[in-house]
């Protein structure tokens, strides 16, 4: 499908990092309808997934040409207290509006997350079989199938370790780092027993936008190029703000913080963009590369 700017999106789930890049790709190429439960913008209306049937008559309202689904609670921990709400976000939430893009015969995106998969190998693509650990990423995974088994018209894209939304929206590693830095930490104990691969929320927004004019359907993993221990994004996050000199990195295992951080996780979520490389459709740069762009944010 050719999106132009009388192309009819509604994005559920807006308001959070992967949104901002969304809504500000697609905003001013497209007509767009950005809704969240957190209406924390002016760009934003007020929807929840959770709900059936005003999701229905907010999205058949708007006469959508594409669907696109950001909403999810992303916090293991917190879905690891509130089962409930993580199923009725991340599960429920995925089937209902998937089911409303059914209905309307629209293609339909979801978003799914390199989380599911259990370490138990270092490497997947995006044929390797995911055996979800956590709360969060059962539901997620949950989500990922129903949409795979119920719509023909669909795009699944598994992101890696999210960067994006700035010091004002990032709810996620680097905002952590950067938050330590800004208290006068002059030391960052980080784990290096966790491998993965990040993913830049503005390339990810543009790479939903181009893949999805190709009316190739289907599931694709769409990380940034090469991959990396938490351990060495804070050194390079630390490097490339030139705190170099001042602040010092030190290895840790997981253990340092499992009171914290009790949720379990896979020791390596690293994803390749088999299909995406295969087809010439990988939009993606290098996390390094990525990395770069976004701690200009935090300068």
């Amino acid at each position: 499908m050719k999106l132009e700017k009388n192309t009819r999106v509604y994005i559920a789930g807006c308001g959070g990092m992967l949104g901002e890049a969304v809504y500000e790709y697609f905003s001013p190429r497209t007509t767009v309808k950005a809704t969240d439960i957190d209406v924390n913008t002016d760009w934003l209306s007020y929807a929840d997934v959770r709900d059936y049937w005003a999701m229905d008559e907010d999205i058949c309202e708007f006469k959508p040409d594409l669907i696109i689904n950001l909403a999810a609670l992303t916090d293991l921990e917190y879905c690891e207290q509130n089962p409930d709400d993580s199923w009725a976000t991340n599960a429920l939430g995925a089937e209902n509006v998937a089911l409303i893009a059914g209905k309307l015969d629209v293609p339909h995106v979801y978003i799914c997350t390199a989380g599911i998969v259990d370490g138990a190998q270092d490497v997947y693509n995006d044929f390797d079989k995911p055996n979800p650990l956590s709360i969060y990423a059962k539901s997620k995974y949950h989500g990922e199938k129903f949409v795979q088994r119920h719509l023909k018209k669909h795009f699944i894209f598994r992101a890696g370790w999210m960067m994006g939304g700035g010091p004002e929206k990032d709810k996620k590693f680097i905002n952590k780092l950067f938050k330590q830095l800004q208290a006068g930490q002059k030391e960052l104990f980080v784990v290096d027993d966790k491998l993965g691969t990040p993913t830049y929320t503005v390339s990810f927004a543009e790479g939903i936008f181009k893949v999805v004019e190709t009316d190739l359907y289907g599931l694709y993993n769409q990380v940034c190029g090469g991959d990396c221990s938490r351990y060495d994004v804070a050194v390079e996050f630390v490097r490339m703000l030139g705190m170099e000199n001042e602040v010092k990195v030190t290895k840790v295992s997981s253990d340092h913080f499992k009171a914290e951080y009790f949720a379990p996780r896979p020791p390596s979520e690293k994803l390749v963009n088999f299909k995406l490389n295969a087809r010439k459709i990988n939009f993606m740069p290098d996390w390094k590369d990525a990395l770069e762009l976004y701690v200009e944010r935090f300068k």
